[in-house]
């Protein structure tokens, strides 16, 4: 059929989409509900709406098979003496044009498109299937590049396969914001590649810079390529210092009071408020990060995990632990997969090992797609305590407060939650959304177990002093 059944299935598909455009405008042959009309249209929109998402991953499938094809065909069929280089150039060109793109990006497109038609076959299949988007394979593509084949397949298969082994757990990988799976992905990957955390990191810190890029209006950005828990506790900083500022008088947004205060440190000697240096209001930076106990001792170099952040050096965890760390938390896992083990509250007010624990639990506000990590998200009781709810870690959930308005000024619902699952959430229009999980790991355990005292290590002495408090 050729050329005719090209044709012939494009205009099937536009006839299909002039169909949805008028079911989604209300001008259907027949309502969606007979008896709520205006309930019916917005539920069958957003069918429309869920419909669609996978019908565009389907074409981005399509799109890519038909340029990884062309590509290989266009290769064959080039003369014996043509350059590789010039032939590759002439086909992202050509690319370009069909694509009416740039040729950066269309070179971006034919790399990820060659990525998962030869290393990343679960992907490819995800997105033909129209169960995974094209911004999540080019997830995957970007966080399987620097991993050998047998690395790229288990990063799919954790993900993708829900037979794996060590299968992810919570809400599958094609149901979460790109942005959130990317987080995930780049987790898995700073645990299991290869070449060591330690070693990596120590590459990356000699390209640390500092960047300055011109925008519009008069604006420009700068940023930094830092070590992660600089990073981090800069931030933290920063978000402590303007909270500090807010007050009935402020007018500026915590967004703004965050640049202002960014600026006056690094332009002067104190924040917009303070006309004495010497009294600028200076809180600690604030970070939270699990450590393994044996990587905590030297014993093994598993990675630690910094909140916001991510995995980071056994080494950079215990130097943060030996300068500065105020206070320890003691959490009992499971030996199995390393969840944190349940634990039990009487009263109705939480203490501040509690909240620091729903953050291990839940490393973010709970809420679908949500990616706020700040230090202030609000512990709330999803059975509410005048019904009967308790304070403990299965009748708890700690969204940040936009969402925590949400929760309370719509009819956005939370369902329950367990001791190491955070709650899922029904919308207005009766649908289920699941939460992202921790991705747990079994902890690491050192080669050999009975001679574990390596010498005093960075954090031994803290971790001594803590484990006897209270005896």
């Amino acid at each position: 059929m050729g050329k005719t059944a090209v044709a012939q299935a494009f205009a099937d598909i536009e006839s299909a989409v002039a169909v949805l455009n008028a079911e989604a405008e209300g001008r259907g042959s027949e309502p969606f509900s007979a008896a709520d009309p205006l309930a019916g249209l917005a539920d069958g929109c957003l069918d429309i709406l869920a419909g669609a998402a996978s019908v565009q991953a389907r074409v981005s499938g399509l799109m890519a098979n038909a340029a990884v094809t062309y590509a290989d065909t266009a290769q064959a069929a080039a003369p014996p003496d043509a350059s590789v280089p010039a032939q590759e150039m002439a086909v992202t060109a050509e690319v370009a044009c069909a694509l009416s793109i740039g040729e950066r990006a269309a070179g971006s497109f034919l790399a990820v498109s060659h990525a998962l038609a030869t290393r990343l076959p679960l992907t490819f299949s995800a997105v033909q299937a129209g169960s995974l988007s094209w911004q999540h394979a080019r997830v995957m593509a970007d966080e399987a590049a620097t991993l050998d084949a047998e690395g790229a397949a288990a990063l799919e298969a954790h993900f993708l396969d829900p037979d794996a082994p060590d299968a992810a757990r919570g809400c599958p990988a094609g149901e979460m914001p790109a942005s959130r799976f990317r987080h995930r992905a780049r987790t898995w990957r700073e645990r299991h590649h290869a070449e060591s955390i330690e070693t990596r990191h120590a590459k990356g810190v000699l390209d640390r810079r500092v960047e300055c890029c011109p925008d519009q209006d008069g604006m420009a950005w700068v940023t930094a390529y830092l070590p992660g828990d600089q990073a981090v506790a800069i931030w933290n900083r920063t978000t402590a210092i303007a909270r500090g500022l807010q007050g009935p008088a402020e007018q500026r947004t915590l967004t703004q009071l965050r640049a202002d205060v960014y600026a006056a440190a690094l332009l002067g000697n104190g924040h917009p408020e303070c006309s004495d240096p010497g009294q600028v209001l200076s809180p600690r930076a604030q970070v939270l990060v699990t450590v393994p106990v044996f990587s905590l001792l030297g014993a093994t170099e598993e990675p630690a995990m910094l909140d916001g952040y991510g995995p980071i050096p056994a080494s950079m965890a215990r130097d943060l632990v030996a300068n500065g760390a105020e206070s320890f938390h003691r959490v009992l896992i499971d030996p199995r997969d390393g969840a944190p083990l349940e634990i039990g509250r009487t009263s109705y007010r939480l203490t501040k090992a509690m909240r620091q624990w729903l953050r291990l639990r839940d490393g973010k506000c709970p809420f679908p797609g949500c990616s706020n990590n700040s230090l202030d998200n609000e512990a709330d009781h999803l059975l509410a305590w005048a019904n009967g709810g308790t304070t403990g870690v299965s009748n708890l959930g700690q969204t940040c407060p936009k969402h925590h308005r949400l929760r309370h000024t719509s009819t956005w619902q939370p369902t329950p939650a367990t001791r190491d699952q955070p709650p899922g959430w029904i919308s207005p229009s009766g649908r289920h959304y699941k939460s992202e999980h921790q991705d747990w790991e079994p902890p690491h355990w050192p080669d050999h177990p009975d001679r574990v005292h390596l010498g005093v290590s960075l954090g031994e002495e803290d971790l001594d002093r803590f484990l006897h408090a209270r005896a």
